[in-house]
C-alpha cells in the first residue's frame, strides 16, 4: 500500500482535505469552485476516487496549490528527479 493510501486507511486527512480546511472552505464550497458535486470531493478526500488531470487542476487552482502537492505520492516525485 502506498504511503498516502496507508495514511488515508488509518483515518488521517488527505492533502486536499487539509488544504481545504486550512482555507476555511466546506466540501460544498470546494465542489462549487471546482465544478463538481460535493460527493466527488468527499470521494477524493477519502481516496476512493482518483480525479482526472483536468479535475485535479481545477481543485489545485481552487485551493491555490499545486497538483503535485495534492495528488502525487512523495516517493513518486523523488524518483522523477
Amino acid at each position: 500500500m502506498a504511503p498516502r493510501q496507508a495514511a488515508q486507511a488509518a483515518g488521517t486527512h488527505s492533502p486536499v482535505r487539509l488544504r481545504r480546511k486550512a482555507q476555511g472552505l466546506t466540501q460544498a464550497e470546494l465542489a462549487e469552485l471546482a465544478g463538481v458535486s460535493r460527493q466527488t470531493v468527499i470521494a477524493i478526500e477519502q481516496g476512493a476516487y482518483a480525479p482526472s488531470v483536468y479535475l485535479a487542476l481545477r481543485i489545485a487552482r481552487a485551493l491555490h496549490e499545486t497538483v503535485e502537492n495534492l495528488f502525487i505520492e512523495a516517493d513518486e516525485t523523488a524518483g522523477a528527479r
